[in-house]
């Protein structure tokens, strides 16, 4: 494969932004952020599929779906071990992905809290 400008400028930029995320007060905002945002996403699930009632059920299974599909992903991987016998953290798109999950499962439950059911 040829070194075009595009590739050149986007293997660059995912190599500098790898870098830049290695800083763990970075890391830690990353997963502080998208738990946050799971938690305004089960908000927009709830509110969107309360206002009609009509797809509840679907709505509801294609959460569930996509928290088991995020539970499957995120604990089948194996960890790597470090020289140390230590476990070496997890990739960022892989606890990125599992923050907004459990954002998204609070959000529900407390969701669930608020209209007494």
């Amino acid at each position: 494969m040829q070194n075009t400008r595009l590739s050149t400028i986007v293997s660059g930029s995912v190599t500098r932004i790898s870098q830049w995320s290695r800083n763990p007060w970075r890391r830690t905002s990353f997963i502080l952020i998208s738990l946050l945002f799971g938690f305004f996403l089960a908000s927009v699930v709830s509110t969107a599929s309360g206002a009609k009632s009509e797809q509840d059920i679907v709505s509801a299974a294609i959460v569930v779906l996509i928290v088991e599909l995020t539970n499957r992903y995120v604990y089948s991987t194996k960890r790597v071990t470090s020289v140390d016998g230590s476990l070496a953290p997890r990739l960022l798109t892989t606890e990125i992905l599992n923050s907004i999950k459990l954002g998204l499962v609070y959000g529900l439950f407390l969701e669930a809290f608020k209209l007494g059911s």
